[in-house]
């Protein structure tokens, strides 16, 4: 089965990373995405280099299997416009601002009287309610806010940027889909669509599933090198002799006590966790990264090398996985990784590139598409 979602149309209204890293998994599954963007507005991703054929690879990325029609949301025509879509796209996502859909005529109270069975998906870093409802945030913020900040870093140091974005795509990306998707399913069974509010900010709190429940019922807060997870223990990662990195994983005994054999440490009776840790960084140290691989190869014990993302993109397990993929053009992408057979990459759209298209589908003539782009409507 290659594409499961096939026959479902979402109206995309979002930019950047989390509503566009949600709607290309959804084009993955094979749904029918249409990018609404703004002509002139600027793109920060789009404008990212390195640029492949006038635009970024993340943007080629995070937009591959859509289509794209610029439409000035602000000019008279484009609530019509809208309303029609709406009619045939009954899924829609946007990341605006609470209140923009609302001012642009576009609000789901709105909308769903167009199509009552509309699912409106809103993703947005703190969601429609509370005090911080108007304020603008990034993945940082929302990392800072719920608290998942508090105990990542060294205590020494604090708490360290990510190069990867969890609040974004773990808890907006992939919340949006899993809450579009039930709400699918809820409408197959009710004929009923729905609102949907989704927080990044919130996600974020419900994503530390291990510590803060501990934290609300009588435990202490978590803190840096505090628990196991997070350098307080073993599980950690070790400095080599070549300033490369190597992770260790190895918390269940029979890892562990594998682990020790092959370093060569007596623990038996087992060390305390931060006396086990100084003996490995000890002879992590004395060799280089690809030595220890050599050594460890083949070792069932939770060890791996940290690779740079050019290395992991080489290496044979995702290899064997298809994980990267070429298209015509020569540019190389990250593979869909959701289980299902996978489809020929599609190139991301120019902007606007299938405007005219549409506006046709939607019973515009030549003429007035033409009046209306003279007008500003797809600027």
């Amino acid at each position: 089965m290659k594409t499961p979602l096939k026959g479902l149309k979402i109206l995309d209204l979002s930019t950047l990373l989390p509503g566009p890293y949600a709607s290309m998994l959804l084009a993955d599954l094979g749904a029918d995405i249409l990018r609404v963007e703004s002509a002139s507005r600027h793109d920060l991703v789009r404008g990212m280099k390195p640029q492949v054929d006038g635009q970024s690879a993340a943007f080629s990325y995070l937009n591959r299997g859509k289509q794209s029609l610029a439409l000035n949301l602000k000019h008279p025509a484009a609530v019509g416009v809208i309303s029609q879509l709406v009619g045939e796209y009954d899924i829609l996502l946007e990341q605006f601002r609470p209140g923009v859909m609302a001012r642009l005529g576009l609000d789901y109270e709105t909308l769903k009287q167009v199509n009552p069975q509309l699912i409106y998906c809103s993703l947005t870093g703190y969601g429609q309610t509370g005090p911080y409802r108007d304020r603008a945030g990034h993945d940082i913020n929302y990392l800072a806010l719920s608290g998942a900040a508090s105990h990542m870093g060294r205590k020494a140091s604090g708490p360290a940027p990510m190069g990867l974005q969890v609040a974004d795509v773990a808890a907006g990306s992939h919340p949006a889909v899993i809450a579009i998707l039930a709400a699918v399913i809820g409408r197959q069974n009710s004929g009923e669509g729905c609102y949907l509010d989704i927080s990044m900010a919130d996600n974020t709190l419900a994503l530390q599933a291990l510590m803060v429940p501990a934290a609300l019922n009588g435990g202490s807060d978590p803190e840096p090198e505090g628990n196991f997870l997070n350098g307080g223990g073993f599980y950690d990662y070790y400095r080599t002799a070549d300033d490369r990195y190597i992770s260790v994983g190895s918390l269940e005994p029979q890892f562990r006590q594998r682990l020790a054999q092959v370093m060569n440490i007596q623990d038996n009776p087992p060390l305390q966790d931060r006396q086990f840790k100084t003996l490995l960084q000890q002879k992590f140290i004395h060799r280089d990264l690809d030595s220890w691989c050599e050594l460890l190869a083949g070792l069932d014990i939770c060890v791996e090398p940290v690779l740079s993302v050019s290395e992991a993109a080489q290496h044979p397990q995702f290899i064997a996985r298809n994980m990267i993929v070429t298209r015509d053009n020569g540019e190389r992408q990250i593979d869909s990784a959701l289980g299902f057979d996978k489809q020929p990459v599609r190139p991301a759209p120019l902007s606007g590139e299938q405007a005219e298209q549409i506006m046709q589908r939607l019973g515009y003539s030549r003429s007035e598409i033409e009046t209306l782009r003279n007008d500003g409507l797809f600027d």
